[in-house]
C-alpha cells in the first residue's frame, strides 16, 4: 500500500470511529440535559426534586444493562470482526432515539409512559454497551506503535463531540424557544434530529473494509472471566473515577446550575458547552503526551488532580457568577483531560487481545455504569438528604481516589506492550 493510501485509509478509520462515537452520545446525553422537563412529562410528582430523582434513575437504567450490552456487542467483536460490532450499535441506538421522540407522557397513557422510556432507555445503555469499547479497540489496533493513544483519543473525541452536539442542541432551543414551548414539544426535537447524526456513522461504517477477528478463542467471555480476572478488574478500578467526573461535571452539572445555583437554563447549558468545547481541545494533547512519557505518569497526575481538587472546585462550581463556574468548571477538565489522556490506550493495551472487546466492553461498562451511570441520581440523592450543595464533590474525592490508588499500585506502564 502507496503511503498516500495508508494515511487515507488511517484517516477514514479515525472518522469511523469518531462519528460512531458521536452518534451514539449524542442520543445518550440529549436525555441528560432535557431531565427536567422529562422528569415532570413522565414522572409527575408535587415535589420537583422527586420527579427530577425518578427521571436520572431512568437515566440510570440505561447505565445498568451497558455490562450486558458489552457482552453482546463484546462478543461480536471478538469472534466476527470490530467493524460488523460496531455497525450493528449504531442502528440499535438510532431506534429507540427516534421512538422517544414520539413517546406519549403520563399525561397521555398514563403509567405505562415511564415504563416505555425506561425500556428504550435500556436499549440505549445495551447499544451504548458495546459502542464507546469497540470503536477504541478498532482505533488502538489500527494505529502505528508509537501513536496508539493519540489514535485512541479520537473515540473520545467523538463521544464528547456528541454530547456537545446534544449540549449546543439544548442551548439553541433555550435561545429561541419558551420554557412552556421546552415542556410542551421543543424537548423532542433533539431525539427526532438524533436519526440524521445515526444515519451518518452507520453510512460512513459501512464503507470500510471487514476487519478479522482475533480467533484464538471460541469462547470470549468465559475466557475472560477465568483466564482473564485481573485485566477485567484493574480496568473496573481504573475507570471509577474517570466515569464520576464525567458525570457530575458534564451531565450533572447542567441540572445542578438550574436547581442549586438558580441559573437560567440558557446560562447552564451555555456554559457546558464551553466547558466541553475547552475539553475538545485539550483531548490531542493530552493523548500526544501519553505516548511521548507514558500512561501511568498521565493516570496518576489526572487522578490525583481530581482528587485533591474536586472539593474547592465544587465550591467555585456552587456560586451565582457564571465566570466564577466556569473556573470551577476548567479545573476539572484539566484534570480529567489528564486522565484522559493515557487512559484510553491503557483501557486497551490492558486486556489481551483474544478477548480483549469482551473483557474492556464489560470492564468498562460495569464501572461506568455503576459508578458513572448511576452520578447524577447519587449527586441528587446526597444534596436531598443532607442539605449540603457540595456533597456530589465528595463523592468525585472517593472515586478519583479508587483510580489513583489504582494507577500507582496495579498497573503497569504499557506504553510499549505489544497488542497481538
Amino acid at each position: 500500500m502507496s503511503e498516500r493510501a495508508d494515511s487515507l485509509s488511517r484517516r477514514r478509520v479515525i472518522v469511523a470511529g469518531l462519528v460512531g462515537n458521536a452518534t451514539e452520545w449524542y442520543d445518550f446525553a440529549v436525555y441528560g440535559y432535557f431531565a427536567t422537563v422529562i422528569g415532570r412529562q413522565f414522572f409527575p410528582s408535587d415535589d420537583p426534586a422527586v420527579s427530577l430523582i425518578a427521571a436520572f434513575g431512568a437515566f440510570a437504567a440505561g447505565f445498568l444493562v451497558r455490562p450486558l450490552g458489552g457482552l453482546v456487542f463484546g462478543r461480536i467483536g471478538d469472534l466476527v470482526g470490530r467493524r460488523r460490532a460496531l455497525t450493528l450499535s449504531v442502528f440499535a441506538m438510532a431506534l429507540p432515539t427516534v421512538l422517544i421522540a414520539v413517546l406519549p407522557t403520563y399525561q397521555t397513557i398514563g403509567i405505562a409512559a415511564p415504563i416505555l422510556l425506561v425500556a428504550l432507555r435500556m436499549v440505549q445503555g445495551l447499544s451504548c454497551g458495546g459502542e464507546y469499547t469497540g470503536s477504541i479497540v478498532f482505533l488502538v489496533e489500527c494505529a502505528p506503535p508509537a501513536r496508539r493513544a493519540l489514535f485512541g483519543i479520537w473515540g473520545q473525541w467523538g463521544a464528547i463531540l456528541g454530547i456537545l452536539l446534544g449540549s449546543g442542541m439544548g442551548s439553541l432551543l433555550a435561545a429561541v424557544l419558551d420554557e412552556a414551548q421546552i415542556a410542551s414539544w421543543g424537548w423532542r426535537l433533539p431525539f427526532a434530529l438524533g436519526v440524521l447524526v445515526a444515519a451518518t456513522g452507520y453510512i460512513i461504517r459501512s464503507s470500510i473494509h471487514a476487519d478479522e477477528p482475533v480467533g484464538e478463542t471460541r469462547s470470549p467471555v468465559y475466557d475472560a472471566f477465568s483466564k482473564h480476572r485481573m485485566p477485567v478488574l484493574r480496568i473496573v478500578l481504573l475507570n471509577v473515577g474517570y466515569g464520576v467526573t464525567f458525570y457530575t461535571v458534564f451531565v450533572y452539572a447542567v441540572s445542578y446550575i438550574k436547581a442549586i445555583d438558580h441559573l437560567p437554563d440558557g446560562v447552564a447549558l451555555d456554559l457546558n458547552t464551553l466547558s466541553m468545547s475547552l475539553l475538545l481541545l485539550l483531548l490531542p494533547g493530552a493523548a500526544w503526551l501519553a505516548d511521548r512519557i507514558g500512561r501511568k505518569p498521565m493516570l496518576v497526575a489526572g487522578s490525583a488532580a481530581l482528587a485533591f481538587g474536586a472539593v474547592p472546585l465544587f465550591h467555585l462550581i456552587h456560586a451565582s457568577d457564571p465566570a466564577t463556574i466556569f473556573i470551577g468548571e476548567v479545573g476539572f477538565i484539566l484534570g480529567f483531560a489528564i486522565l484522559s489522556g493515557g487512559l484510553t490506550a491503557a483501557n486497551v493495551e490492558l486486556m489481551p487481545a483474544p478477548v480483549r472487546c469482551t473483557g474492556l466492553a464489560v470492564a468498562y461498562n460495569v464501572s461506568l455504569g455503576f459508578f458513572g451511570g448511576t452520578t447524577p441520581l447519587i449527586a441528587t440523592w446526597l444534596i436531598a438528604t443532607t442539605g449540603n450543595p457540595i456533597m456530589p464533590a465528595y463523592w468525585v474525592v472517593a472515586a478519583a481516589t479508587v483510580s489513583l490508588l489504582t494507577a500507582i499500585f496495579l498497573i503497569p506502564e504499557t506504553r510499549f506492550a505489544p497488542l497481538r
